[in-house]
């Protein structure tokens, strides 16, 4: 695994919504309008935003990630939940037990999530074929060099292997912008 290499991809804050909430968000049978394809075979970005208000503040314009999934999910940096006034977790995606909950704003509705607001865990997603030239397997932990003036070692990468990925790592802005890194860049599994 010496020098195995992974594109970074920076997230930004977003939402996954279920058909029912897009249906209540932006009217009855509503279908979501692709934006532009992600790295990620078959993922995509909405021309669909939303407002999120919790607590303490709201953030304007979230965009809207598809295709539907099976329940609602918002992934947001921490900085994002402070201006929210939460405490979101840091988890994996898809796991929202006991996860705070906002207000969804789209311009049809509203809807008032009980939870689902999290921080993604840092993660690299891994073709099945690249897992196997790193001697990595799904639900591994490594470690990832990031070089530069600002460069950091991140702890606790979380590897998330399928034949449906393509090789990134993902991290969100916070952590991007404080190791100066930018979309493309490449980093290094050090563990």
């Amino acid at each position: 695994m010496a020098n195995f290499k992974v594109p970074v991809g920076l997230s930004n804050r977003h939402i996954h919504l279920k058909q029912e909430d897009i249906d209540i968000l932006f009217g009855k049978g509503h279908e979501l309008t692709k934006y532009k394809e992600l790295s990620q075979p078959g993922q995509y970005a909405c021309e669909e935003k939303v407002d999120i208000a919790g607590p303490k503040g709201t953030l304007k314009s979230v965009r809207v990630l598809g295709p539907a999934r099976p329940e609602t999910q918002i992934e947001i940096s921490m900085t994002d939940a402070r201006v929210l006034g939460l405490k979101a977790p840091v988890r994996d995606s898809g796991d929202l037990a006991g996860s705070p909950g906002v207000k969804v704003i789209g311009p049809e509705g509203e809807v008032d999530l009980e939870k689902g607001v999290i921080v993604a865990a840092r993660h690299i997603h891994m073709h099945t074929s690249d897992a196997e030239k790193a001697g990595l397997k799904d639900k591994d932990e490594v470690d990832v060099k990031v070089e530069g003036k600002r460069g950091v070692i991140f702890n606790n990468v979380l590897v998330r292997v399928s034949e449906k990925y393509a090789l990134e790592m993902h991290v969100d802005l916070d952590e991007g912008n404080a190791a100066q890194m930018t979309n493309g860049d490449f980093v290094e599994i050090v563990k």
